[in-house]
């Protein structure tokens, strides 16, 4: 059937740096496309009906899902940067349904627990081939999600699968498979969902420690952006009340980021003559960033704030230890009992592929599930 969505309209809003639909590389199971829905589209509407995406409204973002219902959890948190990755990708001319397909599966790879989770799993990993999210994430797309009768995983196109891949930020530092060329940068829409993550878990960490108590308001006062969005609220509104202004300091920290974005990005995209994707590939550093801009070293100091005094803070790390150690004796009692694991999960043809199936299974858990296994497993008046 001739696929009667007119792309050739779509894409004349796109830059002539945008990852377009014709230039994609495909699917690794060739498939016919839909008739009205992009490929990109159809990749986000797989993600999202994903079981690995459903988990993310119970795993770990910085507070246990148990610690309270108003922090956000990797779900929250994802929708979060899907949303000002549109945002950017709109204003940059990029391709916005790439963008939002890459944003939804950034984080399907996460453990429960969130780094504390991985760290876990990439020790007990380590002779094994190792364990990091965003190669996890890739695996759950290509192998773990099992829909269809023709092949495993969700089949998404390569472009959707190089962003998952090469997602990068001070928190991840991706280990680049063969399949996807590491000397070559990821797609401008790949960088654009970097960037808005980055923006996301600094403006919305800091929130959600605020909200907890662990970060007081004091304690931001030597901190330039804070102080700057904080007078830029406070000009506009002397009289704001107490219980609004934060939430109007944190929505004027994501616009003042988002904009110096764009605006430090399109210069560089301009000075740089990038007029292909090939060309950002090819370019020795992301384009898409806060160069030339003030605002990069105010973020680096928010950055190391959030990591002295929210996620070092004592109840932090206790709470990250007790979810190592939970994670530890769970894939211990498993290994050394594999029949106490659901048999669909077990793969016995060898040592490694037992061992990652069991690694698979953790990762694939949320908080509250890993929380009810130890429980059933550990307490002998639990019900198993």
């Amino acid at each position: 059937m001739k696929n009667c969505t007119d792309i050739s309209k779509i894409e004349k809003t796109l830059a002539p740096y945008a990852m377009s639909e014709e230039l994609s590389r495909g699917r690794r199971f060739p498939e016919p496309e839909h008739p009205y829905r992009s490929i990109f589209q159809r990749d986000r509407d797989r993600i999202i009906h994903s079981r690995a995406f459903r988990r993310l409204q119970y795993k770990t973002q910085v507070f246990v899902n148990h610690e309270g219902d108003q922090y956000r959890t990797r779900l929250t948190h994802t929708l979060e940067v899907v949303q000002i990755a549109r945002t950017i990708a709109k204003a940059l001319m990029l391709n916005e349904e790439l963008v939002e397909a890459i944003a939804l599966a950034h984080d399907i790879g996460h453990t429960p627990f969130g780094h504390a989770g991985e760290d876990a799993l990439r020790e007990i990993m380590k002779d094994h081939g190792g364990f990091e999210h965003n190669r996890q994430g890739l695996r759950v797309v290509d192998e773990l999600e099992e829909r269809y009768p023709n092949f495993k995983g969700i089949n998404l196109t390569w472009e959707v699968r190089e962003g998952i891949i090469k997602h990068s930020t001070v928190f991840d530092e991706p280990e680049i498979i063969k399949e996807f060329d590491k000397e070559k940068m990821p797609s401008l829409e790949t960088q654009v969902v970097d960037a808005a993550d980055e923006i996301a878990f600094n403006t919305h960490d800091l929130d959600d420690g605020i909200s907890s108590g662990l970060i007081k308001e004091d304690d931001l006062t030597e901190i330039k952006i804070w102080r700057l969005a904080k007078e830029m609220v406070l000009n506009a509104d002397k009289n704001i009340p107490q219980n609004i202004r934060k939430y109007q300091i944190i929505r004027t920290l994501i616009n003042m980021q988002v904009s110096a974005l764009i605006e430090s990005s399109s210069i560089r995209l301009s000075e740089l003559k990038i007029d292909h994707p090939e060309k950002a590939w090819k370019h020795p550093e992301k384009i898409i960033g806060f160069y030339g801009s003030s605002i990069r070293n105010q973020l680096n100091e928010l950055s190391d704030f959030l990591f002295r005094n929210l996620y070092r803070h004592f109840k932090v790390v206790r709470m990250s230890s007790k979810a190592q150690r939970l994670l530890k004796e769970l894939f211990a009692i498993y290994r050394d009992n594999c029949e106490q694991l659901p048999p669909m999960t077990v793969d016995r043809t060898s040592e490694e592929k037992f061992l990652r199936s069991i690694c698979d299974y953790i990762a694939g858990m949320t908080d509250r599930y890993a929380l009810d296994e130890y429980m059933k497993l550990f307490h002998p008046w639990e019900r198993v």
